[in-house]
């Protein structure tokens, strides 16, 4: 039997180059900055976001019940945390968006200067 690696599941966050491993349907999270917001009047309500970390980019699918519910964070979060479930269709992955949490805050972190003086 092979050996399999545990994913990180909810809340922390699965980075996107590693979205081929769990199965089709399991509830994972990703988080990443937000690249492109879609909502196709084609789509019925739906929104698609991409999201980008430092492994890659993830496709997230934001049904209108969903939207309603996380509405502010959809629309304005620079950095979103996302959990929901795997879904795939040959070699195209999604997280189906079940919770939508705007984390932009945490791009303040990034700017801290670290002290660098020696004890």
């Amino acid at each position: 039997m092979p050996k399999h690696t545990p994913w990180p599941r909810p809340p922390h966050a699965l980075p996107h180059n590693r979205l081929t491993e769990p199965p089709q349907g399991a509830r994972i999270t990703v988080a990443g900055l937000v690249l492109v917001r879609q909502r196709p009047g084609t789509a019925k309500g739906v929104i698609f976001l991409t999201l980008e970390d430092e492994t890659g980019i993830s496709n997230i699918i934001v049904w209108q019940n969903v939207y309603q519910q996380y509405r502010r964070a959809v629309i304005s979060g620079r950095l979103l945390r996302v959990t929901g479930k795997v879904q795939r269709d040959d070699t195209v992955v999604h997280v189906i968006a079940q919770q939508v949490e705007d984390i932009s805050y945490m791009l303040d972190q990034l700017v801290v200067p670290q002290d660098n003086t020696a004890t």
